[in-house]
């Protein structure tokens, strides 16, 4: 945007609906915008006002945490927001931690080191779930049958096909998108069901 001056945004967020946020607007100071929320932060997406927060900034704008917990409960999640502002041209200060702020070089850097830690930790996870289900698989315990019954599987194509969203069909049977695309697909373990449309 021309001529935008930037702005300092504050985002702060407490735990439950009766958890006083004062420590944590002191501690970001005085700012032109604030976004304050009380839900746990588990959840990305039942966080609105970080939402709203991320649809606002603008370039050259400075986001202004207290401490990155405040902004994200994991480190994959910190740096895939902290990525998301920087591609706006958006900077992150942490009042509490100015060693991860991005307009320093310390925090650059810190943030690359902790970017390659997070991707080292899924490739461990990814490798250890290989590792278990070969194992179970030797064992015989892995081949686990289809999660939805022929009967749940016919029911499902004549609610979508009567205009009902499939997140919703998927959510009322209790099984993943995906495994509600595969069966109404006849895919994968649905193949053998003959049930495929």
């Amino acid at each position: 945007m021309v001529g935008h001056k930037g702005q300092v945004v504050g985002y702060v967020r407490v735990s439950a609906a009766d958890q006083n946020p004062a420590r944590q607007l002191e501690g970001i100071g005085e700012v032109d915008r604030l976004f304050e929320e009380k839900v746990s932060g588990k959840n990305m997406v039942d966080r609105e006002q970080l939402t709203d927060l991320l649809a606002y900034v603008r370039e050259g704008d400075t986001v202004r945490v207290k401490s990155p917990d405040r902004l994200a409960r994991s480190t994959t999640d910190l740096l895939a927001l902290v990525q998301q502002l920087r591609d706006k041209g958006v900077a992150v200060e942490f009042v509490d931690n100015p060693e991860l702020s991005t307009e320093t070089a310390h925090g650059e850097f810190m943030l690359t080191v902790l970017a390659g830690i997070a991707q080292m930790e899924r490739r461990v996870i990814r490798e250890r779930q290989a590792e278990g289900i070969a194992i179970a698989k030797r064992k015989g315990v892995y081949d686990r049958g289809p999660k939805l019954t022929p009967e749940q599987v016919r029911e499902a194509r004549q609610r979508v096909a009567g205009g009902v969203p499939k997140a919703k069909v998927a959510r009322d049977l209790g099984v993943a998108r995906q495994t509600l695309y595969a069966a109404l697909k006849g895919e994968g373990r649905y193949a053998e069901q003959g049930v495929a449309s």
